[in-house]
């Protein structure tokens, strides 16, 4: 694929910041995960299930800001539709979520 066409897709991504303003135990999922609410400004709270239980304990989240693709096809996962991917760094020890390491604004754009 062309270089072009590369950025051409990155570019079609909406990768923003959100803060994380709820997460409770997904009780259906068949991996152990969290439900979490993220508020991403302008764009709304978003829901997403996130495997990241062996890593982070709820009271752990909230409040975090976090990276999450806003613009995918929500999925539907156990009983929850999914409506963004949140983005993390994954290794033996579990996900380790990406997030902002000053205060910003929710919803500005990832590029």
């Amino acid at each position: 694929m062309a270089e072009t066409n590369l950025i051409e897709c990155f570019r079609k991504l909406e990768i923003r910041t959100g803060t994380i303003i709820s997460a409770r135990v997904f009780k259906e999922a068949r991996v152990p995960a969290y439900v979490l609410e993220i508020d991403f400004g302008d764009y709304g709270v978003k829901k997403s299930s996130a495997q990241i239980a062996d890593r982070y304990a709820p009271d752990q989240l909230v409040g975090k800001q976090i990276v999450a693709v806003i613009n995918f096809p929500s999925k539907q996962i156990a009983n929850l539709m999914s409506e963004c991917l949140v983005l993390g760094a994954i290794s033996e020890e579990g996900v380790s979520l990406l997030n902002i390491d000053h205060k910003l604004q929710n919803g500005l754009r990832i590029g």
